[in-house]
């Protein structure tokens, strides 16, 4: 249960976060090159649209069968999950919290403190859950970054909850 943290305060709904079950969401993000990757905003069915229409290219070209190179895409997706570090973007997890109008602040709180910060800012957050395949045990449950990365050297570390303001 020390791995489950909050999104509470000023919301509608009170959000339970578990990092355990992040490795298996298809919206984690390798946090060794998502720094370095220009990132621009993009909704979500842009994303479903783009990855229908290249499953069904591939099925127009290549036939329904699956060839060789998708067995080898899974094994290195898989051996990529077991050594990556990875992250999971904060802000889906807020809007469904849905703040309230007022709700100006996020209160991040630490083992050792708390942080504030905006609540625009705290939409681009990036809340770490592993590192080299492993989840963030000592100093976890999560890592809190930047979108920038201008924190990407010294994260917030053992991350309690999140009240919003």
């Amino acid at each position: 249960m020390e791995n489950i943290m909050m999104i509470i305060g000023n919301v509608k709904f009170s959000i339970t976060l578990d990092p355990g079950v992040w490795i298996f969401d298809d919206r984690r993000v390798d946090l060794d090159t998502y720094f370095d990757e220009f990132k621009t905003d993009s909704d979500a069915l842009e994303e479903y649209t783009k990855s229908i229409s290249t499953h069904w290219d591939r099925e127009i070209m290549e036939g329904s069968t699956f060839p060789k190179t998708l067995k080898t895409e899974k094994k290195f997706e898989k051996e990529k999950v077991l050594s990556g570090s990875f992250g999971i973007p904060f802000k889906p997890f807020l809007k469904n919290a849905e703040p309230h109008e007022q709700a100006k602040e996020i209160e991040i709180s630490q083992a050792d403190g708390v942080v504030v910060i905006p609540i625009e800012e705290a939409e681009h957050l990036i809340l770490g859950f592993s590192k080299n395949g492993k989840p963030l045990v000592e100093d976890g449950p999560v890592h809190v970054y930047y979108q920038d990365g201008s924190n990407r050297s010294n994260p917030l570390k053992r991350v309690k909850a999140f009240r919003v303001l």
